[in-house]
This record gives C-alpha cells, sequence and structure tokens, in this order.
C-alpha cells in the first residue's frame, strides 16, 4: 500500500475511534458510566427525580473534621442527594473558616458547615449582609489534652506551649478566655504571656506534639484523640464549662443571597440535615463508620478505632443551634481583644429549620433574640 494511503487509513481509524469514544466521554462527565456503582452512593441521582428550584447543583461546603459529622455522614450516605432530587449536590472540603467564608462570599459554595468563631466574625465583616446561621448541627467535641509529663494539673498550664489551630478561630477564643479566667495574662495577637498560644494547623499539631515543640494543645476531634494515642492525656474537656454541657461547635451558613432566591434548595438541604441526624441519633456505630469513610475519601486515610471511638463519643449531634452559646462566644472574643463589640442581630433565620421540624413532629428551636425580625 502507498505511504500516503497508509497513512490516511490510520488517521481514519483514529478518527474513528475518537468519535466512537465521545459518547462514552460525555457519559463520563455527566457522571455516569458502565456501572451505576462506578457512581458514589452520595452521589446517586435517582431515576426520574427532578431538580429542586431549576438548580443544576448546590454547592456545600464543609471541614474534614468529626465536629462536622452530620456533613460527612450526610455525604456518605447520600441523605443531600436524595432531598435536592435531579439538583447535584457538589461538595468542598476546607481546612478553615476563613476560607469558607470567603468560598461564601465568593459564591464557590452556596451553604457550609462552620464553627461559631467564623460565622461571626464573616457576618461582622460584612456588615450583616453576607451570611445567616439556618440550623445547628453539634455540640462538644473540644478537649485540652497535655503531656503529662509536664502538665499534671490546671495551674500547670502556666508557663507552657499550648496549640490551638488559628488565630480568632473558635478554640482559640476558648482558650483565651479559659486563660484568663485563671488570673494569667496572654496578648491574643502574639499568644505571649503567661501561656505561650502557639497557632498550629490542626494536621500538624500531632506532629508538634512528638516533636515537643508544644505541651499540648486545645483543640477539636479527632485531634485530640490523635494527641492521646500520641500519649497526651485528657486534662479538661470543654463541656465541663457550659451549662448542661451544651455549646456550638459547628453551625449551617448560607448565603442570603442565595437563602433569598431558592428557599426550597435551602429547605431541601436542612431537610437532608435533620434526616441525618436523626439517623446519627438512631445509629451510632453505624454513622461512626460512615463518618470515618468520607474522612478517607476527602483525606486519603481513614481514623484508627483508638482515635475514632473517644473522638465520636464526645460530639453530641443536634438539630439546635445553641443560639445562647454564641452570643456567649461572642463575648469571650470581645474580652479577648480579637473582636469589637459585634452587632448580631439577624446572624439567625431559623425560619425553614422550624418549618422542618414542625413536619417532622420535632421540637423547634430558638434564636435567642439574634433572629431576623
Amino acid at each position: 500500500m502507498p505511504a500516503n494511503r497508509s497513512a490516511g487509513a490510520t488517521l481514519l481509524r483514529r478518527g474513528l475511534a475518537v468519535v466512537a469514544a465521545l459518547p462514552l466521554l460525555a457519559l463520563a462527565a455527566c457522571g455516569y458510566g458502565s456501572k451505576a456503582d462506578d457512581v458514589p452512593a452520595g452521589q446517586r441521582i435517582a431515576a426520574g427525580a427532578e431538580k429542586v428550584d431549576g438548580l443544576d447543583s448546590v454547592k456545600i461546603g464543609y471541614f474534614g473534621n468529626l465536629t462536622h459529622a452530620t456533613a460527612l455522614v450526610g455525604v456518605q450516605r447520600g441523605f443531600f442527594q436524595k432531598e435536592l432530587g435531579a439538583t447535584a449536590a457538589r461538595y468542598q472540603v476546607f481546612n478553615a473558616g476563613p476560607s469558607e467564608i470567603e468560598a461564601l462570599n465568593s459564591g464557590s459554595i452556596d451553604i457550609g458547615w462552620i464553627g461559631p468563631s467564623p460565622a461571626i466574625n464573616g457576618y461582622t465583616r460584612a456588615e450583616g449582609k453576607n451570611l445567616r446561621i439556618i440550623g445547628g448541627s453539634a455540640s462538644g467535641g473540644v478537649k485540652l489534652v497535655v503531656d503529662p509529663e509536664k502538665i499534671k494539673s490546671l495551674k500547670d498550664v502556666k508557663g507552657k506551649r499550648i496549640a490551638t489551630p488559628q488565630l480568632g478561630n473558635t478554640q482559640d477564643v476558648a482558650f483565651l478566655n479559659w486563660v484568663a479566667e485563671q488570673g494569667w495574662t496572654v496578648d491574643a495577637e502574639s499568644g505571649k504571656g503567661d501561656v505561650s498560644v502557639v497557632r498550629t494547623d490542626n494536621k500538624v499539631t500531632p506532629d508538634a506534639y512528638r516533636a515537643g515543640s508544644v505541651d499540648g494543645a486545645w483543640v477539636p476531634e479527632p485531634t485530640a484523640s490523635k494527641l492521646v494515642a500520641e500519649g497526651a492525656k485528657v486534662l479538661l474537656d470543654e463541656s465541663d464549662l457550659w451549662p448542661d454541657r451544651k455549646f456550638v461547635i459547628t453551625n449551617i451558613i448560607v448565603s442570603q443571597k442565595f437563602l433569598t432566591e431558592h428557599p426550597k434548595a435551602v429547605e431541601a438541604v436542612l431537610k437532608a440535615s435533620v434526616e441525618t441526624n436523626k439517623w446519627i441519633n438512631a445509629n451510632p456505630d453505624e454513622a461512626k463508620a460512615a463518618a470515618n469513610k468520607q474522612l478517607g475519601i476527602d483525606s486519603g486515610k481513614e481514623l484508627p478505632a483508638e482515635v475514632l471511638d473517644p473522638a465520636w463519643k464526645s460530639i453530641r449531634i443536634t438539630d439546635d443551634p445553641l443560639a445562647s452559646t454564641l452570643g456567649t462566644e461572642a463575648g469571650h472574643a470581645v474580652e479577648a481583644g480579637l473582636l469589637e463589640n459585634p452587632e448580631l442581630a439577624g446572624i439567625y433565620d431559623l425560619t425553614l429549620l422550624n418549618k422542618v421540624l414542625k413536619d417532622e413532629g420535632a421540637n423547634t428551636v430558638d434564636d435567642a433574640g439574634l433572629g431576623v425580625k
């Protein structure tokens, strides 16, 4: 065969192969493959499902922490996708509150699970124009864990190096408040004083502890239990400092713009959250396994039992945003000098959550006077 004809035949075969592959590529781009099992359970769209509010997708953010168990389990078990019908649930995992607030402000996410301090800071910096807290998720799950060779009692914390996740984050504010209650002084910005506050990402805190760079940490789960697995001991559970041992550690926030334009989609996510929480509390062992599986997917590694089990036990899953404790936490940030007196009126809009709770025959929740008027 002449060279030019051979080359032409080769090009033709390649062209036919590309054309034949196009339908397969299109299916893959839509999240479909040759088998239904190729699509994770949490992302499967039921046959015949309809879009909510005509939306192609709802973008949901959360952290890879056990204190965000509602999101972890809701993703893994498909609760969010079920309620959103043919509207695809899209997820983004964050490591810090400020970056999630930035994503909400820019429209990169519509709804997110987040701690109280980032929600307060985000709301006040935007002069109350960017977000609303629309539901609760978790209480507890924060501990002061220390090197038992260096710190044997609470008074021994003075003069030591204690890690917190980030300047001004929820645990940082709580620790600074506790330090002040002991009568000790620390400059909030620098972390220097009677106690050295070392702001360290939760991912590297166990390494810092192992290396002796910090003597302890005031951190959320599962970081606290990871440190215990390294030989640390729990010196204080933050729950012991609060009435009824309840305080908000994770809330649900939404963009005000998204809430106004797509209330049905927001209600669908809240319904999924309530259903997820109900399932978690009724099936704690299965829920723990589901949360851990999702952590493995998000981070590349599941937690070992010696970390997972104690961490899970210390977290209380709840639909109640525990609004009165958010106001208290804001006061702690003011006292630490990290926040000017915030105007928090309107930070909550629990209308849709209470609608869902009523429909479920459950008790409604209160916004502690900080709701939309």
